[in-house]
């Protein structure tokens, strides 16, 4: 491990981890449609949105000041936490480029800032295609990157696509007064993604390394058609029906993944 880099008072980088999540369903008929758009009210409701957000505070090591949530009619839900900063020694794992803790281990230190996450449920109203899409970000101050949150946070939804970009700001100083623009190596979002998302995903990275800058998508690899079946849907349909909906579902995913309008 390499000698610890000594600053001139507190670390004043920040670290921002901003990522949006995409659930591609069809839902075949109105009533099918509003069913979904409560299952999703119901399941990723303001309250279930604030233990996610709570258990990413736990694995970051952060104090919570402040918590604001607010479910919205007719669909959707916001929650935005404060939080302090709490000096800890990090350990090596917390630092390197690495995988962070899964759902079923969480721990690790970290220091301040907010997280928020806003759900944005939507139906197209002629071709009964249904994408849920949820908004998170990460800011923290101090050592340790929010991208240990990554692993945790993305096996709480049902992600057929995923956007994520990771950026760092401002400037530290060492004892010696020298600017120091990062304070931990990265290459890749990709490296801190567990090794079951990485075999489930396709994924491409744009990264501007000389400003900090990173971005990697995901595109779910296996695709079951039946997992995105809403409702009758799942029953009624025909062998010539399943293909249409096969191919708007695909033609869904793909124009989110590539983020532009695509011919049929």
């Amino acid at each position: 491990m390499k000698s610890k880099l000594k600053l001139h008072g507190f670390n004043n980088l920040t670290k921002t981890l901003s990522f949006n999540i995409y659930d591609i369903c069809y839902a075949e008929t109105p009533e099918d449609q509003q069913a979904y758009v409560q299952y999703i009210n119901t399941e990723y409701d303001a309250e279930r949105l604030t233990q996610i957000l709570t258990d990413v505070v736990d694995i970051i090591g952060a104090n919570i000041l402040n918590i604001a949530r607010q479910d919205y009619d007719p669909q959707g839900a916001s929650v935005t936490i404060l939080i302090s900063e709490q000096p800890v020694e990090p350990t090596a794992s917390q630092i390197e480029e690495s995988p962070g803790p899964l759902p079923e281990t969480i721990l690790a230190h970290l220091d301040k800032s907010h997280i928020t996450v806003h759900t944005y449920p939507e139906i197209h109203p002629v071709e009964g295609i249904a994408t849920f899409r949820v908004d998170i970000d990460v800011s923290t101050c101090g050592v340790i990157s929010p991208l240990k949150a990554l692993n945790y946070l993305i096996h709480q939804f049902d992600s057929d696509i995923v956007t994520v970009d990771y950026r760092v700001r401002g400037f530290t100083r060492d004892v010696e007064g020298k600017k120091h623009f990062i304070d931990h190596e990265i290459n890749s979002i990709q490296n801190y993604l567990s090794d079951d998302t990485q075999d489930a995903y396709q994924m491409t990275d744009v990264n501007v390394y000389q400003e900090n800058l990173f971005h990697t998508k995901m595109l779910l690899k296996n695709f079951e058609l039946d997992n995105y079946l809403f409702g009758d849907a799942a029953s009624n349909l025909t062998a010539e029906q399943r293909k249409q909906v096969e191919e708007k579902v695909r033609h869904e995913m793909l124009e989110i993944f590539y983020a532009r309008n695509m011919p049929r």
